[in-house]
């Protein structure tokens, strides 16, 4: 990659967690603020990024069209779409569809609850590995060496008293994740919020995806978040149908 092209990537990824100054984009990428300067402007010119009247430069409209974009040519996405809105309305509670891609888990889909009580999650974040039901059920399909790989490699931040402390913790979990099919946050990740989450499968029997339902504690306790299982079991192996997956077959 051309350090140009690092650079102005650099930006982007600043800016996508918020407006930012000149001297902050010069102090985050590294260079002095005319090298940096000379970048905006270009991505300004291409309606990357803008400008607003206290100088302060903001990700720009372009990238709407091109989040669109990479969205439609996700082809889970489109056909998860309806069965998880209608997962949505029946629970009422928030409804996520995420991918593993680039070493990363990221929602790909959010259908928000009917709850005052809202998830901090957005499309495209990326998920703690051990620290998700998602990330959980996305890792539980790979071999076991990849597995060991990405296990031994993790930071395990402590986000609750009951986040997964170490590789050999979160192995198990896999190992029983694969084994029942479904996988939970026992308030691991945000300490009132549960959740559950079931593969998505293509034709072949590979997960490609998995979707989850997310609910605050004081919504329903875990006996009640369990309970939620067969519905969304029943909705992730609709969806594999529509991937092309013969559950009778595999």
């Amino acid at each position: 990659m051309s350090q140009s092209v690092g650079r102005a990537l650099q930006i982007m990824v600043e800016l996508g967690e918020g407006p930012r100054t000149l001297d902050q984009l010069a102090a985050k990428v590294g260079v002095h603020k005319t090298t940096v300067l000379r970048l905006v402007r270009t991505l300004e010119d291409e309606r990357f990024v803008r400008r607003d009247d206290g100088h302060r430069f903001h990700l720009g409209s372009r990238l709407f069209a091109l989040s669109a974009a990479a969205l439609e040519q996700r082809g889970v996405r489109a056909i998860a779409g309806p069965h998880l809105a209608r997962l949505n309305e029946a629970t009422g509670h928030t409804v996520h569809l995420g991918v593993y891609e680039g070493g990363e888990v990221v929602y790909l889909d959010k259908y928000d609850s009917r709850h005052a009580i809202r998830m901090y999650s957005r499309v495209g974040l990326a998920m703690p590995l051990h620290a998700t039901a998602i990330a959980k059920v996305l890792l539980a399909d790979l071999p076991e060496r990849r597995r060991r790989e990405i296990a031994a490699g993790l930071d395990y931040v402590r986000h609750t008293e009951r986040t997964v402390r170490g590789p050999d913790e979160l192995l198990a979990e896999l190992r029983r994740v694969a084994e029942r099919g479904h996988a939970v946050d026992d308030a691991e990740h945000e300490a009132f919020i549960r959740c559950v989450a079931a593969p998505i499968r293509d034709a072949g029997g590979g997960v490609i995806a998995a979707a989850s339902i997310s609910v605050p504690d004081v919504v329903l306790n875990r006996e009640q978040v369990l309970e939620l299982v067969p519905e969304l079991l029943a909705t992730t192996r609709a969806i594999s149908a529509d991937c092309g997956y013969d559950a009778g077959r595999g």
